[in-house]
């Protein structure tokens, strides 16, 4: 993987969170997606396992640092989105998720988990929480759901990694 481009990516994407996301909120105000999730499962499908595993604790490092679940309190993104982020990457091996529909559905249940297991993380820390949790749980990951599938291909320009499918086989089978 080229690090350095994931480097860049990874503060784009958290620039972009914690700015310019605010302006496509829709519903409520505290419904918008989130980039880093979409970041994470798309590391998660595409890169080696290794890769990946590193990947989902720098993408909820970034995310710990720019939308953290409880001000003052860093950690619970960072454990949550390593730890599904590495199980995702291991299911990647057996399941294959490369229809739009899938990774939609992928997201969804992706943001799901690290949101649930983020908030409890934070509510074994902190005195009390001020989040949302019907946002964090059901809305930010149908939103991150619904646009995420249609980012893979920018993103997956910008690693420059190898598209996989029909159309790449039929290329190499005319050289």
């Amino acid at each position: 993987m080229r690090w350095f481009r994931f480097a860049v990516l990874v503060l784009v994407a958290s620039l972009l969170q914690t700015g310019l996301v605010r302006v496509i909120e829709i519903l409520r105000p505290g419904v918008k997606p989130d980039l880093l999730l979409i970041l994470l499962v798309f590391f998660a499908l595409h890169a080696s396992s290794r890769e990946a595993i590193v990947a989902s604790f720098a993408i909820g490092f970034a995310a710990d640092l720019s939308n953290p679940v409880v001000s003052r309190l860093m950690g619970p993104r960072m454990v949550s989105f390593g730890l599904f982020g590495a199980l995702l990457a291991d299911l990647n091996s057996t399941l294959s998720v490369r229809r739009l529909l899938y990774q939609a559905v992928t997201i969804f249940l992706m943001g799901f988990l690290t949101a649930g297991l983020s908030w409890l993380l934070a509510f074994l820390r902190a005195d009390r929480l001020s989040v949302n949790l019907a946002a964090a749980l059901f809305w930010q990951p149908l939103y991150s759901a619904v646009i995420g599938p249609f980012l893979f291909l920018p993103f997956g320009w910008w690693m420059r990694m190898p598209g996989r499918g029909p159309g790449r086989l039929r290329r190499f089978r005319w050289r």
